[in-house]
């Protein structure tokens, strides 16, 4: 290490929602975490990622040991027991006081911001308090409610189908299985998963949304960029008890630090454990291949 160079440590700032302080036990050996260790008295420093505005630490990042595989047990625990530190107690984030309205809500959270929804769901369901008030629209009616968060049409249609098949087929409530789920017009694995997983508490799948398919290729937990694939290899890897809150926790870190256009590498507890390519601040060896 250069002379008088102190490399720059992960900010235990805590800021971030949902999140606890960062505790000295994050910082798990290298060891496990798959990582070579350093040599007795030495740590590896970290290094700023090209195009960022600050300077680099010229010491160079730990690098993945012989044999490093990023689906090994141990690596996976690793990350799973560092979310549960940060995330703890999360869930969704979309407004919702019955399985009805919890499905409504994520369907027009597509290609929109649990934020924008929000803003308009509580108006929605005052003004339409039962799925039977939904199923007596048209698409057309129910339009100007929903334009705010985009694809107003398409959402309308689907909104007001799945109402109309729901009282129809299924007596006015909404099913609680994955296959009944996915005949609703509008509905396919992610809003089942959702519905299922944070309503009725059922771990069928695990939820993959822009967040989680980015985060999982980032931690290298898939190569795959096709929603059902990547759930298929989460599963896989991820014990099925933890299906529905790593979802969260996925997605809460995506909105909290692992920000798409400039991830906030240095303070986040996964930083000596991720090798994504597209940091932008790093203590380990960067895998070109681990990003979109």
């Amino acid at each position: 290490m250069v002379r008088g160079m102190v490399p720059r440590q992960p900010a235990k700032t805590g800021r971030h929602e949902g999140g606890a302080r960062i505790s000295r036990s994050l910082k798990t050996s290298q060891k496990t975490a798959g990582l070579r260790p350093a040599r007795p008295g030495q740590r590896p420093g970290p290094t700023q990622a090209k195009g960022s505005k600050q300077a680099g630490v010229k010491s160079t990042p730990a690098r993945a040991g012989k044999g490093y595989d990023p689906l090994a047990p141990g690596r996976v625990a690793e990350i799973l027991k560092r979310l549960d530190q940060l995330y703890p107690d999360v869930t969704c984030a979309l407004t919702h006081k019955s399985a009805w309205e919890l499905l409504v809500a994520t369907i027009l959270s597509a290609q929109s911001t649990d934020v924008n929804v929000n803003r308009v769901t509580p108006e929605l369901f005052r003004k339409y308090p039962t799925v039977a008030d939904f199923a007596a629209l048209t698409p057309e009616q129910l339009e100007p409610d929903v334009r705010s968060t985009g694809f107003f049409r398409n959402k309308s249609k689907s909104v007001v189908g799945a109402a109309k098949r729901v009282v129809s087929e299924f007596g006015g409530q909404v099913p609680d299985d994955m296959d009944r789920l996915l005949t609703l017009p509008g509905v396919a694995r992610k809003t089942a998963n959702v519905v299922l997983g944070t309503w009725f508490g059922k771990a069928d799948g695990v939820v993959v949304d822009t967040h989680v398919t980015r985060i999982a290729r980032r931690l290298e937990l898939t190569k795959n960029t096709d929603a059902p694939k990547i759930e298929q290899d989460l599963m896989q890897v991820i014990p099925r008890e933890k299906w529905i809150l790593f979802a969260h926790q996925i997605i809460w870190h995506g909105r909290k630090l692992c920000i798409a256009r400039r991830p906030k590498c240095v303070d986040c507890a996964l930083e000596n454990v991720c090798h994504a390519g597209d940091k932008t601040w790093t203590t380990v060896e960067m895998h070109k291949n681990a990003k979109l």
